[in-house]
């Protein structure tokens, strides 16, 4: 069965009809072809919703997205840097590789010298 898809309008208008309470949810759910438990959630979401319709607008906004917008760049300026750092550890490995990265080819560990262990 094929899962349905509800426009933001259809769910705002049967949410307010549910907050109307002039009909049970039954009948709504029958009424709209949905089931009661999904009425009773999307109710449910336009009254957790409410309160931000009333906060201090568009300027608050503003500002939280500025300030998450501020936060994301810090974390991709670090975690810039902390590329940067792993691409230059790697290139000197690769250049003075000791005898570990060969262990591969051949093991034990025939010479100490290139060894760290």
């Amino acid at each position: 069965m094929k899962r349905r898809r509800f426009s933001a309008e259809f769910k705002g208008r049967v949410a307010r009809e549910a907050l109307k309470e002039r009909r049970t949810l039954a009948e709504l759910a029958a009424e709209y072809e949905v089931h009661p438990n999904q009425i009773s959630q999307w109710k449910k979401q336009l009254l957790d919703a409410l309160p931000e319709v009333f906060s201090k607008g568009p300027a608050q906004d503003r500002e939280r997205e500025e300030r998450l917008k501020d936060r994301l760049y810090r974390q991709i300026g670090q975690l810039q840097v902390e590329l940067d750092w792993l691409k230059k550890s790697r290139r000197r490995l690769r250049r003075g590789a000791p005898c570990w990265s060969r262990a591969i080819k051949r093991s034990p560990c025939a010479d100490s010298a290139g060894c760290w262990a």
